[in-house]
């Protein structure tokens, strides 16, 4: 954030305006909370600009941007109802209840409509109400009422997005005021804004439409979502417009289909994938990799089944706090006679959605001592989650994945080292994969003690420990106040993609409550008993995203020791085809995925199939080739490389896959 400076001569009490006249500025942050540029501050506050540009900003404008789309709706559908309007990455959403549809055209109608209100210059005035003056105000808006019902409650944190209208603290409505000070429109909200409606400027759009249900739950009504997008300039707008063009272009789903990797027949049920033989090459290449780095650093393999009884998650606490992520139960074991009386009571199974009660199991499974610890179980565990159908979303969000999950059983005094090797091995597991951008966020409790169950003793030293492994790595580091479980901190590892998106993948939490209940102990050398800590761990978190992420980060053109099909041989005329496949043969012996087309098409057409298909490496052999005992190699990106012998050429496709080489040029593979 660019720095700001106060004006040596204002007058205070004075507000956001007179302090910073900068047009950049958009808003205030007083005493730690965010306010309207309007905002009187005293002498004594601490204040800091908001610039348009910083995360804040941004996300001001953005929500800003949707109350403008929301009253643009109901200029052009005064029946339509207001849903919520928040600000999400990269833009924004509103949510409507329409007796009909959006159409393109109703989008093109709207975008000109708030274009119109963008130049009135609005201004945005915002007004604290009463909870009666709040429900008199908005009586002919439904959800909006339901909202005022909530504030200050549980139920209002609880409906994404819904912190933008109500919440702790003091109800607001923000009026949209004209120049001639008429009220054209107004909304329940909780600010900040911008200060005029002509700050929003010319670097929106409004992107997509879609269905969502009211406070994201299937037994409401459904609204229609219409989704846009803000930035403080043309310019940016337009680049972040190319950005979704490359990340288009390298959409997993699309690329699933035209590599033949994966798909999601409709016989089997929305977000349960099935493996194609290509894409299994590949999970099979990340998994038995990550199997053999795994054993090496220290842990064992286990192997848990995909259904328990309902005792084992009423005791891990699942089917009380994750109950509606869980799919509904199967009554097994119950007998009924002949006339359907029940004779024999059954027991309910579930699917698990998580890992760990399995492995806990399996540490409590006999006496444990300090000796035994640390303990490092590993599994590829498939678990089931009952997501909502809209919430879908290739393989990046589905219902049935498989964990490359991890449980470490330490004492507490192994806890720093222990998260110490957990951060190093993550970050050297990822690199393997060709990631090399990351970044960590620690989520730690905040001051309301009352939501945070242990010690303050164990906070402290067990904050300390992650903070301490953190800051050795060297890594950017963010701490989030508030955002830890409720029984433990946690570190987040994210990366960022070749187009700049940045994708949470590992997590590292700490959890001495799962031992707490049940009842984990160890032998110490005291000869007391105590209590385990358990770290959950996951590397890639969930095999199918992982997948996903790699596939968008490389578009598709893997490293050759990830790609399905790593050589394929072309000869120039059919009669070069038997000299190929020798050369392919000494290279399946050395353990490359290589073939050779025998198809009857012309070598052109053969070499256009094979790099739409992105193969790495192309070896094409005619009769100067086949004289010389040499081939050449054609790259992804259209160059060549002739006249190779042929054990200088297996040699280096052996050293690329050895090497996890990406190769896209002949200078890749030098």
């Amino acid at each position: 954030m660019p720095d700001a400076v106060v004006p040596a001569d204002v007058t205070y009490p004075a507000d956001g305006f007179a302090l910073f006249p900068d047009r950049s500025v958009i808003a205030l942050r007083v005493n730690g909370e965010l306010k309207d540029l309007a905002h009187v501050v005293t002498a004594t506050d601490a204040v800091e600009p908001v610039t348009v540009d910083s995360p804040d900003g941004l996300a001001i404008l953005r929500h800003s941007t949707a109350h403008v789309l929301a009253q643009a709706v109901q200029r052009i559908r005064p029946q339509a109802n207001l849903g919520i309007g928040p600000p999400i990455t990269d833009g924004f959403y509103y949510d409507f209840g329409v007796d009909e549809p959006f159409t393109p055209e109703d989008v093109k109608a709207i975008k000109k409509e708030m274009e119109r209100i963008v130049r009135e210059g609005q201004r945005f005035v915002r007004r604290v109400v009463t909870e009666d003056e709040a429900r008199a105000e908005m009586a002919n808006e439904p959800f909006k009422l339901e909202l005022i019902g909530l504030a200050g409650g549980p139920g209002a944190g609880a409906t994404e997005g819904a912190s933008v209208e109500v919440g702790a603290g003091e109800l607001t409505i923000y009026d949209n005021v004209t120049r001639d000070g008429e009220t054209a429109w107004r909304d329940l909200c909780r600010g900040p804004h911008v200060p005029s409606t002509r700050l929003v400027g010319g670097g929106w759009d409004l992107t997509r439409i879609a269905g969502a249900y009211w406070r994201g739950s299937e037994r409401n009504p459904q609204l229609q979502r219409i989704y846009g997008t803000a930035w403080p300039t043309k310019d940016e707008l337009r680049a972040y417009q190319v950005r979704l063009e490359e990340a288009a272009r390298r959409d997993h789903r699309k690329l699933g289909r035209e590599l033949d990797l994966f798909s999601f027949p409709d016989e089997i049920g929305s977000g349960l994938s099935v493996w194609h033989p290509k894409g299994g090459i590949v999970r099979g290449e990340m998994e038995q990799h990550a199997r053999r780095r795994h054993i090496e650093g220290g842990y064992t393999y286990v192997y848990t089944p995909h259904i328990s009884k309902e005792d084992l998650f009423l005791t891990s606490n699942h089917l009380v706090t994750y109950r509606e992520g869980m799919f509904p139960p199967i009554r097994m074991d119950e007998e009924r006679d002949a006339e359907g009386h029940i004779t024999k009571q059954g027991q309910d199974y579930y699917l698990k959605p998580m890992n760990c009660p399995m492995h806990i199991l399996i540490y409590k499974e006999r006496a444990r001592s300090y000796r035994d610890l640390p303990m490092r179980l590993a599994e590829n565990g498939t678990v089931y989650r009952n997501e909502l159908s809209g919430a879908l979303h290739g393989l990046t969000r589905v219902r049935g994945f498989t964990q490359d999950d991890s449980h470490l059983f330490v004492t507490p005094d192994q806890l720093e080292a222990e998260v110490t090797r957990v951060l190093e091995f993550v970050v050297s597991m990822l690199r393997d994969f060709g990631l090399d951008d990351f970044e960590l966020e620690l989520s730690m409790r905040d001051d309301e003690k009352a939501k945070w169950i242990g010690s303050d003793e164990f906070w402290d030293y067990s904050t300390n420990a992650l903070r301490s492994v953190a800051l050795k790595t060297g890594l950017k580091l963010t701490e989030v106040p508030g955002e830890a479980a409720f029984y433990g901190p946690k570190i987040d590892l994210k990366t960022r993609d070749a187009i700049g998106r940045t994708w949470q993948l590992s997590t590292v939490q700490v959890d001495p409550n799962l031992p707490e209940r049940f009842d984990l102990e160890y032998m110490g050398p005291d000869g007391e008993k105590h209590r385990p800590i358990m770290i959950h761990r996951a590397l890639f978190g969930s095999i199918e995203r992982f997948f996903a992420i790699l596939l968008e980060h490389y578009a598709g053109a893997f490293p050759v020791w990830l790609a399905p099909v790593q050589v394929v041989g072309i000869p120039v005329a059919d009669e070069f085809a038997p000299y190929l496949d020798e050369i392919v043969a000494r290279l399946r012996a050395a353990g490359v995925r290589a073939e050779v087309d025998h198809s009857d098409d012309r070598m052109p057409k053969k070499i256009r199939t094979h790099t739409t298909q992105k193969v790495p490496l192309q070896l094409i052999a005619g009769e100067q080739d086949r004289s010389a005992g040499t081939v050449s190699f054609r790259f992804r990106d259209g160059s060549q490389t002739n006249g190779i012998p042929t054990s200088e050429a297996i040699d280096k496709i052996v050293a690329a896959i050895a090497g996890k080489v990406l190769v896209n040029t002949a200078a890749d593979l030098a």
